[in-house]
């Protein structure tokens, strides 16, 4: 009996000590990063005695993913002829001698070679830690500045998440913090934001897409129902079906602030001042703002007045 306790005992020490030294890579590699960056100098040594220790680590996949993507980045200026770029204003302006205006852009490219790496050894955490939702992310947030104006791979991930969630349920950590699911709906609706300030048609139609996908299975989140209507009213310039989505999301919460903000905007330019009263109120009652509520308040009694 003594002997089956001893061998318990040296058990589970050396377990105490493997998680110990796991923690200690961990501990030196962030500290390393502290100073020199992701793939400063004497990270990848770090990493590489980390994963000959614990090669099925997803901390040190995580961390070789980080080293793969700084070292394949590069930044660039591009020049555009258009005011913005990917959501973002120009770091200069400048005319040609034709007078033609060009509006330059700082950017990040990557060394397809290295990015590939990075994308290999995040696959593997995933695959290894599949309801760390951190993990995911990072992975969806590289295809998505590695893509651009075209999120195809960022799209299909973002679905392939949002099916993992639909079909299991699962209970997430983000980087090992347990979060509910209202967690991972803020955080696909936050890729949803970045797509529609993109403002170009393939990340428009990233936008529905991964839309609709989330209010298959979350039909009263008045986030996506919104999303629906934007993508109508401001993509395809199309109001009766950009109004009919946001009356779906009213429907819901009477006061959802960007559905009533919207059909005040959309009822303006019509030039429709009976739509624009009938959701002044709703607008009203929705805001935080108080200069918005009493400039709205004024609006709607100058409405009333012209009966």
């Amino acid at each position: 009996m003594k002997h089956v306790v001893l061998t318990i005992a040296v058990l589970a020490a050396g377990l105490s000590l493997q998680a110990q030294d796991a923690a200690s890579f961990k501990a030196s590699y962030e500290r390393q990063v502290r100073m020199t960056g992701n793939a400063g100098i004497g990270v990848e040594t770090i990493l590489d005695r980390w994963e000959e220790a614990f090669p099925n680590d997803p901390e040190m996949l995580e961390g070789r993913y980080k080293f793969f993507l700084a070292k394949s980045a590069g930044n660039v200026v591009v020049d555009k002829t258009s005011k913005h770029y990917l959501g973002k204003d120009p770091v200069l302006t400048l005319k040609d001698s034709t007078g033609t205006e060009h509006f330059y852009f700082e950017d990040t490219v990557f060394a397809d070679s290295l990015f590939a790496l990075g994308q290999k050894a995040i696959d593997r955490a995933v695959s290894l830690a599949p309801t760390e939702l951190g993990y995911r992310i990072d992975k969806i947030t590289s295809l998505m500045l590695y893509e651009k104006d075209s999120p195809d791979m960022a799209t299909q991930e973002l679905l392939k998440l949002i099916d993992y969630q639909k079909n299991t349920k699962p209970s997430w950590t983000y980087f090992g913090l347990s979060v509910d699911e209202s967690t991972f709906r803020q955080a696909i609706l936050e890729y949803c934001v970045n797509f529609y300030k993109y403002g170009t048609p393939g990340s428009y139609e990233a936008f529905k897409t991964v839309s609709e996908a989330m209010h298959k299975i979350y039909p009263k989140d008045t986030g996506f129902i919104n999303n629906l209507g934007s993508y109508w009213l401001a993509y395809k310039k199309n109001n009766k079906k950009a109004l009919s989505w946001y009356n779906k999301s009213l429907k819901i919460d009477p006061n959802d602030y960007v559905a009533a903000k919207n059909c005040v905007i959309l009822a303006r330019k019509e030039k429709n001042e009976k739509l624009e009263k009938k959701y002044l109120p709703a607008l009203i009652a929705s805001t935080g703002s108080e200069a918005e509520r009493t400039a709205c308040q004024v609006r709607l009694e100058s409405l009333g007045k012209k009966r």
